[in-house]
């Protein structure tokens, strides 16, 4: 049907014929006024690349400290370490709550934490090896590629020793957080003592050559220009010709609440649900034949926009998300089950299906 639409712009003809699409169509295509005509075709593209399947994962979000050497500008969840709020778990701890999360049937943990400058790497690898000696079965997902490269530097190991002694511990896969957006001219404004976007694509790129697959993030909704995004996403689309090893790409809306952006009114309020819908659709369209699963992250977006996103190029919902802490600090329900996610698909005429870590079906709906 798509097809025999008379149409005005030549990116959407390019992503309709499956072409892939350039800086300058991903520029046409951001600033393209017909939302409706947009996401028909990021729609259409998504059900020809991964069919009407909905997927999601029963996920346990677990941060073992939030105390960061780093104090980003669009954060509102690290403390500096002397706050009566701040803390670090112990690896004993941490395998208590993982064996709560197996409870709750999740079966992959998602791990990540702040900049601690003075845990050692022994910390680290003894937390992989008693959730891995316990719960054998259960996908450790831990460690963002800008947490890995800052280990790195604290340590005096290389990004490559951190990621094999790691893996030797238990490490399965990793998140895609830190990446933010590349771009240094808009970089600078919300990330402070974060490593570069080239060293996170570096560090990213490390890991996927030794076989640890990772999801792949943009933090976008802030200070950023459309040239910012679709940068970032050329950038995620080039790597993954390369290595293969994303499993999935997650647009994160910035949450303004508790952040030093919204205190210093560089960002007065959060963006608009249509640009949200431009940026799933545009993602699908700019990764596609690529990286084919687009994530709707619905703790950030809430259930009702997130089913419109999965009309507009997206495929997965990410996961159930059992006590996600950094979107709560910025003021974001978080909590859901699998039947919850099962019935948001059903209720937009989609097949929902439960998934792995790495997008293998566990049971459909």
């Amino acid at each position: 049907m798509l097809e025999k639409l008379v149409r005005e712009s030549q990116a959407l003809d390019k992503a309709i014929a499956g072409d892939e699409l350039s800086f300058d169509d991903g520029m046409e295509l951001i600033n393209y006024e017909n939302l409706h005509m947009l996401g028909a075709v990021a729609n259409n593209a998504r059900q020809k690349l991964v069919g009407n399947t909905v997927t999601f994962a029963a996920s346990y979000y677990m941060n073992y400290t939030n105390v960061c050497a780093a104090s980003c500008q669009m954060c509102a969840f690290y403390r500096k370490g002397d706050e009566d709020d701040a803390y670090t778990l112990s690896p004993e701890q941490i395998e208590q709550r993982v064996a709560l999360a197996k409870q709750m049937g999740a079966t992959e943990v998602h791990i990540v934490g702040g900049f601690h400058p003075k845990l050692t790497l022994d910390y680290y690898e003894d937390m992989m090896k008693i959730i891995k000696k316990n719960h054998p079965e259960l996908n450790i997902k831990a460690f963002t590629a800008a947490e890995i490269f800052y280990l790195s530097k604290l340590t005096k190991n290389s990004v490559k020793e951190i990621l094999l002694r790691l893996k030797e511990a238990g490490l399965d896969s990793m998140p895609g957080g830190g990446a933010e957006l590349f771009h240094p001219d808009v970089r600078k404004f919300i990330v402070r003592g974060k490593c570069s976007g080239q060293e996170w694509l570096d560090t990213i790129e490390q890991a996927h050559n030794l076989g640890i697959k990772s999801n792949a993030t943009m933090l976008y909704g802030h200070v950023e220009k459309p040239e910012h995004v679709i940068d970032h996403l050329i950038k995620l689309r080039e790597l993954q010709k390369k290595t293969q090893g994303f499993i999935t790409f997650i647009p994160l809306k910035f949450s303004l609440d508790n952040t030093e952006l919204e205190k210093e009114k560089l960002v007065t309020h959060e963006c608009s649900s249509i640009y949200d819908l431009k940026v799933i659709a545009l993602s699908r369209l700019m990764l596609a034949g690529q990286l084919n699963n687009i994530s709707v992250y619905w703790v950030a977006y809430g259930k009702k926009l997130a089913q419109v996103a999965l009309a507009n190029g997206g495929n997965d919902l990410v996961g159930t998300a059992f006590s996600e802490e950094i979107y709560r600090a910025a003021g974001k329900p978080t909590n859901s089950s699998v039947l919850e996610l099962a019935n948001m698909v059903k209720e937009i005429g989609q097949s929902p299906a439960q998934r792995d870590t790495f997008f293998n079906i566990l049971q459909r709906f």
